[in-house]
């Protein structure tokens, strides 16, 4: 096989070298430009594959599911065995399962608006019935107060006795109520507590308001509240105080009202009938408290302008009950604490990562004729929503 060699003159290797190190710094600057490099005539810029899927990881899951018979009495004989749980159609394994044994972390979190001021002595002797009630035994509870302003009364404590003379030593301050960004508050509070899993007994996140159904003011949207809630596990429960209740009740005030509170006319009743407590509230009656927990979660710049707590409640697998009619601040804690300590707790890790938007959580039991409530399911937002 024949070799050619050439001979090149000193001057022409200067040169070569020269348009070879031109080249290579074009060919840099070419890759490093920050605009759009058009490809050669007939070629195609590859393109992501169709379909692809944001996924991140969700690493557990916890929701409380309450079981009741046809009287509404809690079913507590069952077995982690009785239950079966799809996250988005898929079956899941349960990791940690409890009946009313998981202590509780709790954020009492109390409206201290002026408006509320006839309620004032009525929530001021709660304190004993949240921490028997409600905390229980092995529970620990913080103390949250909000009106124009938020306000961390009481940390973390297990101490009943430090979170009942919180209570009982509770001010009004202004006529506002930044409830959902009291809420948000809360709920971070909550997402840094130890919770259930298969190693670990941690502790049940539970969010306990207590307040009228109306917010104003807030920077924070209920949508975004309930996507965090559910991604941190927080069950929401509330007790709803009447703002009409509150008015009939104060003091007359010389500068207007802020608008009435959701399912309440700001209009003048029809002539010949008078707006009450009642039939406000069964005028909102029959809504679809899951869809619109789902949308509500989905479309986070959107407000929710009606029956905003029942919605929260929903979404999380927790209750909401009126003070309206006959039942007092009392007796809806009451109630809902009991409801609390006669729940099922259920744990799973998704088994797989989890794509971007709303999954679907349903939870099934061998068992007729029972009612069965638990949270509908959770929320992933892309990155930097």
């Amino acid at each position: 096989m024949a070799t050619f060699t050439a001979r090149l003159s000193p001057i022409r290797i200067a040169m070569f070298v020269l348009f070879a190190v031109l080249g290579v710094g074009a060919t840099l600057r070419a890759q490093s430009s920050a605009g759009p490099v058009t490809p050669p005539p007939g070629q195609t810029v590859q393109q992501p594959p169709p379909g692809a899927q944001v996924r991140v990881r969700v690493a557990l899951v916890n929701t409380p599911v309450t079981v009741t018979d046809k009287k509404g009495n809690s079913v507590n004989n069952l077995t982690a065995a009785d239950f079966r749980i799809t996250d988005n159609g898929v079956d899941q394994k349960i990791s940690h399962f409890d009946f009313g044994g998981d202590p509780l972390s709790v954020v009492v979190l109390l409206e201290t608006s002026s408006r509320l001021n006839s309620f004032l002595p009525q929530i001021r002797r709660t304190g004993t019935l949240f921490t028997q009630a409600v905390i229980g035994t092995d529970g620990e509870a913080a103390v949250v107060g909000f009106n124009d302003g938020v306000d961390k009364l009481q940390d973390f404590t297990k101490d009943t006795d430090a979170i009942e003379k919180t209570i009982s030593k509770l001010q009004t301050g202004s006529a506002g109520s930044r409830l959902y960004d009291a809420m948000s508050v809360a709920v971070d509070m909550l997402s840094k507590r130890p919770q259930p899993a298969a190693e670990n007994a941690g502790r049940r996140r539970v969010l306990f308001v207590v307040s009228e159904t109306v917010d104003s003011g807030s920077e924070t949207k209920l949508g975004e509240v309930l996507r965090h809630a559910q991604l941190a596990n927080v069950t929401i429960y509330s007790v709803g105080l009447s703002t009409v209740r509150a008015d009939l009740h104060s003091k007359p005030r010389s500068q207007p009202d802020r608008p009435a509170p959701p399912g309440i006319n700001t209009l003048p009743p029809p002539p010949g009938t008078i707006q009450t407590p009642e039939t406000a509230n069964n005028e909102a009656a029959g809504a679809d408290l899951l869809g619109l927990a789902i949308w509500a979660v989905q479309n986070v710049n959107h407000q929710v302008k009606d029956r905003a707590m029942d919605v929260a409640a929903a979404a999380t697998g927790g209750n909401h009950l009126s003070t309206f009619k006959d039942r007092s601040i009392e007796d809806a804690i009451d109630e809902l604490g009991g409801e609390l300590h006669s729940q099922y707790s259920i744990s799973y890790a998704p088994t797989s990562d989890s794509t971007i938007g709303y999954h679907e959580i349903k939870v099934q039991v061998n068992r007729k004729d029972v009612k069965l409530r638990a949270r509908p399911g959770y929320y992933i937002a892309p990155p930097g929503d």
